[in-house]
């Protein structure tokens, strides 16, 4: 025996050496420890994600209620302007200052006129030009000169 090497195993005849398992003990509590700290970790970061996507939708519901306010404060800002409430006293209700008179458009049912808002479309415009006013009255002058072109002949 050497002095190098450690104690020999006696070697039966017709044995081969023994060999070790690949998956000892202690790599088994390794691995099932790994295990346990990445299900750990993927429920965090599952729950970190989801907090961050529920705080980006919060944030983004408070700068749309910001802007409500802010346009809400615009239209309370208006009325405090006796102008505006003057304006809107005549559009909404139909007042008039005193010494002024108000007329009221109706239609042939009796309903109240009411302003269109919008402009037709390009395709229910009519697709000749009109024709000019004088050169209709020219027409009736020249019938007028001639009675004769006006009839019908037989």
């Amino acid at each position: 025996m050497s002095a190098d090497s450690g104690p020999q195993r006696p070697v039966l005849a017709g044995s081969s050496p023994r060999r070790r398992p690949r998956l000892t003990g202690r790599a088994g509590i390794l691995a099932l420890v790994l295990a346990v700290l990445a299900i750990s970790f993927a429920s965090s970061a599952k729950a970190y994600l989801q907090q961050r996507h529920d705080i980006d939708a919060l944030q983004s519901r408070i700068a749309t209620t910001q802007q409500q306010i802010a346009a809400t404060q615009s239209q309370l800002d208006r009325w405090k302007d006796p102008a505006y409430v003057a304006l809107q006293a005549r559009e909404r209700f139909g007042y008039v200052m005193p010494g002024e008179t108000a007329y009221v458009a109706l239609d042939p049912k009796g309903d109240k006129i009411q302003p269109i808002t919008s402009l037709g479309t390009p395709v229910t415009e009519p697709a000749a030009p009109p024709t000019a006013w004088w050169t209709k009255v020219w027409g009736s002058v020249q019938l007028a000169g001639d009675p004769t072109t006006g009839e019908k002949k037989k």
